[in-house]
């Protein structure tokens, strides 16, 4: 590899432009959504009575005393999410079972009830002051289903839950995310509730207008339509939301995997999945486990697809992240700096680039994901990555300037060794963020083409990578 001292980029397109001043195409991300778009990867926390009874689902029929950690330490999750890459960490604040993590004024099925630091202690802000130390963003779930409170199924009950929202809001923000589970059971006296979701959206724009809040259909971020940490290879920012409803109600889970092309709203995936069978921590699945190299399988099909990865962690009884779970975590971390430390694009110098057909350092090769490369002619956008001394390849990144839209629907790699094309890779969306892996191949150049898109296709980054061989995505 330290013969790649030459890199040349070509472009075969008399149209081309390097003017960094684009009018945006369909719908767009808010600022709140460009923030958490920036952001890839961070981790879930299902913590609660579950996590002492080996319930998934609690019953709301749990005591508080259920409630006891031996030696809770959210400055450990938050070390191991840092040492993990994780730029954040969402806890659940309230699950179906109804218990709150904080001292809610709301609930008398609390903390506070708990013989827990004999009713004086409060997750929540332990995990914020942790949180802000480790430099983490943090974000709270809070499921409307609540199967202990005595108001859940009558009208007091959406007033109970914003309040509720209110209280975390102010006590524990800024938020980067808020999660909606779209769950909906019965309640102690057996009836359901019918949410006030557009009371539940006025609250949040009111109290916390650069929170972006997650649900089946958002309004800012959407389910990916699994649990299995995936999304679609086609993954569209896009959706439809007119006449869906969140929980069953909801689009089919296809349509969510995939996005709407052509949809009214941008509302980005969020991949889900735990690193355990479970989501609540039972010591029955310690050698269950996930590994670092299945982590970094999520990471291609979730990141790698456009979407943000959102991995759950569960403290065990003691309130910490569990050894297996860290070891795995820290593992996943080395993978995915030793297999992206070296990005044979990045090597192109302003020396390489000469004469009138050739460009000096490309914007879509300084690693800049801000500045783009934009071709009015559609049809026929290519770029060339050219080796001088050949190279054994096995990774590509591509990326684009989403700030102005998702345009790219269609485009095609070739790789090519002499004067013979030896792969060719075809493939739908882009996105922030698109990499594509494959069996090495020797190649003395790359060529990226457009194929069909939206608009005039802004390419913010590529990249080129040799990964270990071993890490190549799994179908």
């Amino acid at each position: 590899m330290k013969k790649l001292l030459t890199l040349i980029v070509l472009l075969n397109c008399t149209n081309y432009l390097i003017a960094q001043t684009e009018k945006p195409h369909g719908p767009v991300p808010s600022a709140r959504q460009m923030k958490w778009e920036g952001l890839d990867f961070y981790l879930f926390t299902h913590f609660g009575p579950n996590t002492f009874t080996d319930l998934e689902w609690g019953k709301g029929t749990e005591t508080e005393d259920m409630f006891n950690p031996t030696g809770l330490d959210c400055r450990q999750w938050c070390r191991i999410a840092k040492a993990a890459g994780a730029k954040g960490i969402i806890i659940t604040a309230k699950h179906h079972d109804g218990f709150c993590l904080w001292p809610s004024q709301y609930s008398k099925h609390t903390v506070a009830q708990s013989k827990w630091k004999d009713g004086k202690g409060d997750v929540l802000k332990e995990l914020s002051d942790a949180s802000k130390e480790y430099k983490l963003e943090l974000g709270i779930y809070l499921s409307p289903w609540d199967r202990n409170h005595p108001d859940y199924g009558t009208d007091a009950y959406n007033d109970v839950f914003i309040n509720m929202m209110k209280e975390v809001v102010s006590r524990y923000g800024p938020l980067f995310e808020f999660w909606w589970d779209g769950a909906n059971g019965e309640g102690p006296n057996g009836k359901r509730q019918v949410y006030d979701w557009h009371r539940f959206e006025q609250t949040m724009r009111s109290i916390a207008p650069n929170t972006p809040v997650f649900s089946d259909i958002g309004p800012d971020i959407r389910w990916v339509g699994n649990e299995s940490g995936f999304a679609g290879t086609t993954n569209w920012n896009l959706l439809d939301t007119a006449g869906f409803s969140r929980g069953a109600g909801g689009p089919s889970t296809d349509t969510l995997n995939s996005g709407n092309r052509n949809g009214k709203n941008w509302i980005p995936s969020e991949c889900d999945v735990s690193i355990r069978p479970g989501w609540f921590y039972h010591t029955a699945e310690d050698e269950k486990v996930k590994t670092a190299e299945q982590l970094f399988d999520l990471y291609l099909k979730s990141v790698g697809r456009g979407s943000n990865l959102l991995l759950n962690v569960p403290p065990d009884r003691r309130g910490l992240f569990n050894e297996h779970d860290s070891a795995s975590l820290v593992g996943f971390r080395k993978l995915l700096d030793e297999n992206f430390r070296n990005n044979f694009a990045a090597k192109a110098t302003k020396e390489t680039f000469y004469d009138n057909t050739l460009f000096k350092k490309q914007y879509f090769a300084d690693g800049d994901d801000k500045t783009f490369e934009k071709n009015i002619d559609i049809k026929s956008t290519a770029y060339w990555l050219r080796f001088s001394n050949g190279a054994d390849v096995n990774c590509i990144v591509l990326k684009e300037a989403i700030a102005y839209g998702q345009r790219v629907a269609g485009f095609r790699v070739e790789l090519i060794d002499g004067s013979n094309t030896v792969k060719e890779i075809k493939g739908t969306t882009i996105g922030k963020k698109r990499i594509l892996t494959f069996p090495s191949q020797h190649v003395s150049a790359v060529r990226i083409t457009i194929t069909e898109a939206k608009a005039a296709p802004l390419i913010s980054e590529i990249e080129v990578y040799k990964i270990d061989d071993a890490l190549v995505e799994k179908n």
